[in-house]
């Protein structure tokens, strides 16, 4: 299955928090989106491992994405061996993808910047002949390595190579970050901790960061990326003439 665009994140909900008003305007623009999850989040304080699956199959069906694979990865155990690299490496074959968008290349969480690492090991021997991975009907795979790759922003800032606009796109963002009701803007805690994300001032913060990037491109709401390996191609002026900031 071809896809235009595959995010790949270390935990179910890192995508939603960070990248999701892009993919759900890809989808609108008729692109074809995937989320690969390399973990279930099964070392999360709040919710079980069987709750974020089915929380993140509600966010998957909210943006309209055509597809979401979880590797079951170890949660707090990602390394970057053979093993985890070749798990990842038979997905993008399998996908195909043009563009990655992958976890921030260092944060708060070790998971996000080791799944960055091992992500981006992976996404360049996808591309080695000689490293070889069978699909699920052991068929010999053809290898693949996206055209672009960019790091999505999480809890830690840094200086953005591009910021997309995400204006039309904040609504469904906020509905699938609401559709992990284990993990955000959890107004009663029951019998589990409140968490660093739990709490409804994390949420808010969310919006604040997102007009904070709108902001920097004249827009109202914005999501930041770092594109690896730049600087950022272009072979035309088009889309500086499709965007008319606000400034």
């Amino acid at each position: 299955m071809k896809l235009d665009v595959l995010a790949i994140a270390a935990h179910p909900d890192d995508t939603e928090l960070s990248c999701s008003g892009t993919l759900a305007a890809m989808v609108q623009q008729g692109r074809r989106v995937g989320v690969l999850d390399l973990t279930r989040g099964e070392m999360g304080t709040r919710g079980t491992p069987e709750l974020r699956l089915q929380e993140a199959a509600a966010a998957a069906e909210i943006l309209g994405l055509t597809l979401r694979h979880n590797l079951s990865l170890p949660d707090a155990g990602l390394t970057n061996t053979a093993e985890h690299r070749n798990a990842i490496i038979q997905a993008v074959r399998t996908y195909q993808p043009d563009i990655c968008l992958i976890n921030s290349p260092d944060d708060r969480h070790p998971d996000h910047g080791n799944a960055a690492r091992l992500t981006l090991d992976a996404l360049f021997y996808s591309g080695l002949r000689k490293i070889e991975t069978r699909d699920d009907d052991g068929e010999l795979q053809k290898i693949w390595r996206p055209y672009h790759t960019l790091h999505y922003m999480q809890d830690r800032s840094f200086n953005p190579t591009l910021v997309f606009d995400i204006t039309d796109t904040i609504g469904l963002k906020e509905k699938a970050i609401l559709a992990f009701s284990s993990q955000f803007n959890v107004t009663n805690p029951g019998n589990e901790p409140e968490t660093y994300i739990s709490s409804s001032a994390f949420f808010e913060a969310l919006r604040a960061r997102a007009m904070h990037f709108g902001h920097m491109i004249g827009v109202r709401y914005g999501e930041p990326f770092l594109y690896h390996g730049g600087p950022l191609p272009a072979g035309g002026m088009d889309f500086l003439f499709r965007h008319k900031p606000v400034r």
